[in-house]
């Protein structure tokens, strides 16, 4: 037992500590204001799992590596030198015993279970933490649900004199996603980034329990995909030799983020913000890189799939069919977004296609698109799509005002299991979900990144990025995913992501334009919506922080002064 003086240090330490910091914040937790420190020979053992998967101990060894080398203090004034004397009379934990409930004779890797399709995952997990020193324990039924709980363990301890320390002990959690997709999406299209930053990025993911890697791997302006059988693509339009993904690559990737409970899904968007194939398949191509660009895309270059000829359509089938060979997921994007009805009338080979076949634009988009998600299907794969409604000068997406969606606009018949990416506006989903559609949050008022950076294109002196102002992660936690939706609709929404449209972005400013805003949608996907921002800041710095011991170049949020004093620098403070 603490001698009194201490136990009243301990009092008082508690008011001037930070709350809790995990990121996302447990579903259900209880602490208490007892000081607990690691063990110099703290261990993490897992118990009962023969034959534990190779990506379950490289975690558990991450983990260990973390909390030694960490080496966080405390987010107060004194960053915990007022602690000493607790600390150094704490308690020490000396392991965290793991184990599986349930069957363990079949035990299912990290990776194969972040892999799976979204309602057969579980993540799940209960985290207690005696503060008498006795064995910590972790259990979940899968192994994914136990790298939740190790990423929540390495969450709780600060750095001190050499110790490794808690103010809050005992911990009891029982933690759950609210959502069971929590997502970011990285445009790799517009620059380039090489494997070790999209790593670096799905490490950050991981931390903050983030479970889908949007991969938007290919876009007009350059290809870098190199896919079997279509090699040519990535030879002529990516924007150099070196500027490419090779299926090694992207096993490497695949690999590297499902051992991280990450899935990753690729996305090809057809038919439009594709002039990128034009440079090795012109015959596929309507408007390729027309003048002026304002007139036939949203973004320079020009080019979409002719989408009324059937050796295109059989040409995009086979291209999709073997692009999503190299990814593990159940999912692959098809896109569909922006399709500009100028290109596709100021081109006389459709034009001419659609008065033989009888057809209208709908119609052609409708077939085009059956074709392509039939042929995925048929290889495994659910297609994922962007929602839409007709663009217009008063709310234009970049520059265009003659792009439509799918769905919104056009009478295409999706299969029932599309998961829909509503981009457009929030206000969209009541649409989507009305039409019994599956829903991924992805507004651009919420959730995209590059917003209120700044016009790109040039001589534009007084130009502003579409989007603005810029998305903070106030805006972002304040989200709803529910709004407008009856109760018997809350099953379709999947969960929600942030997005970086990689415009005015490159590897230079990856981590400071992501981190640790992109962690915010994370918790209002994980512990569901509804949270104080108040109380969720000291909680982000933490996190950010943390992320930048571990080599990630979070931005600050505030003057650390702020970051030091929770609640200070409030603007009724």
């Amino acid at each position: 037992m603490l001698p009194q003086a201490l136990v009243a240090l301990s009092l008082f330490l508690s008011a001037v500590q930070p709350a809790s910091a995990l990121w996302p914040q447990p579903r259900q937790i209880t602490t208490d204001q007892t000081a607990l420190k690691l063990s110099p020979g703290f261990d993490i053992k897992l118990t009962g799992i023969h034959n534990a998967p190779k990506d379950l101990t490289d975690a558990v060894s991450r983990t260990s590596s973390f909390l030694r080398k960490d080496k966080l203090e405390a987010l107060v004034v004194d960053r915990g030198a007022s602690s000493a004397k607790v600390v150094k009379a704490a308690k020490s934990l000396k392991a965290l015993r793991v184990s599986l409930t349930g069957d363990s004779k079949t035990v299912k890797s990290i990776s194969e279970e972040a892999t799976l399709p979204l309602e057969s995952r579980s993540e799940s997990y209960t985290l207690t933490i005696p503060a008498d020193g006795s064995d910590a324990t972790l259990q979940a039924n899968s192994t994914l649900g136990l790298f939740r709980g190790l990423t929540t363990f390495e969450q709780i301890w600060y750095e001190l004199d050499g110790n490794t320390y808690t103010l809050q002990a005992p911990f009891d959690i029982v933690d759950s996603p609210a959502y069971p997709y929590r997502g970011l999406m990285l445009d790799t299209a517009r620059n380039f980034f090489p494997v070790e930053d999209i790593k670096r990025t799905l490490d950050a993911m991981s931390w903050a329990k983030i479970n889908t890697f949007h991969w938007h791997v290919v876009d007009s302006q350059s290809f870098p995909l190199q896919i079997p059988g279509f090699m040519e693509l990535s030879q002529t339009a990516a924007y150099n030799s070196r500027a490419v993904y090779s299926p090694a690559d992207v096993k490497d990737v695949v690999s590297y983020a499902a051992a991280r409970g990450i899935d990753v899904i690729a996305e090809i968007d057809t038919p439009g913000h594709t002039a990128a194939i034009a440079k090795s398949h012109p015959e596929h191509i309507a408007c390729p890189e027309a003048s002026p660009w304002t007139q036939f895309a949203n973004e320079p270059p020009a080019g979409q799939l002719r989408l009324a000829n059937e050796q295109t359509t059989k040409f995009t089938s086979s291209l999709l069919t073997s692009a999503a060979s190299l990814f593990k997921s159940h999912y692959f994007g098809t896109g569909g977004d922006e399709i500009n009805l100028n290109c596709y009338a100021k081109d006389e080979q459709t034009q001419a296609e659609l008065t033989a076949q009888n057809k209208t634009i709908d119609s052609a988009l409708d077939a085009f698109t059956q074709a392509s998600h039939k042929a995925l299907k048929a290889v495994g794969k659910t297609p994922v799509v962007w929602e839409g409604k007709q663009t217009s000068l008063k709310n234009p997406h970049k520059y265009s005002s003659t792009s439509t969606e799918m769905l919104l606009v056009h009478p295409v018949t999706l299969d029932p299991e599309t998961l829909v990416l509503v981009w457009i506006s929030a206000d969209n989903v009541k649409s989507v979900v009305d039409k019994g559609f599956k829903v991924i949050h992805a507004a651009n008022d919420y959730f995209y990144l590059d917003c209120g950076g700044g016009g790109w294109v040039g001589q534009n002196v007084l130009g502003n990025s579409w989007c603005d102002p810029f998305k903070t992660w106030q805006k972002a936690y304040s989200f709803d995913p529910l709004a407008n939706l009856t109760p018997d609709q809350h099953h379709l929404v999947q969960g929600g992501q942030h997005l970086l449209w990689t415009e005015q972005s490159s590897p230079s400013n990856l981590d400071s334009t992501v981190w640790p805003r992109a962690a915010t949608s994370a918790e209002v996907f994980w512990s569901g919506p509804g949270g104080d921002v108040g109380a969720a800041l000291p909680r982000l710095h933490d996190l950010a922080y943390r992320y930048k011991q571990r080599g990630v170049r979070a931005i600050s949020l505030q003057p650390e002064w702020c970051a030091l004093r929770p609640g200070k620098c409030d603007l009724n403070a």
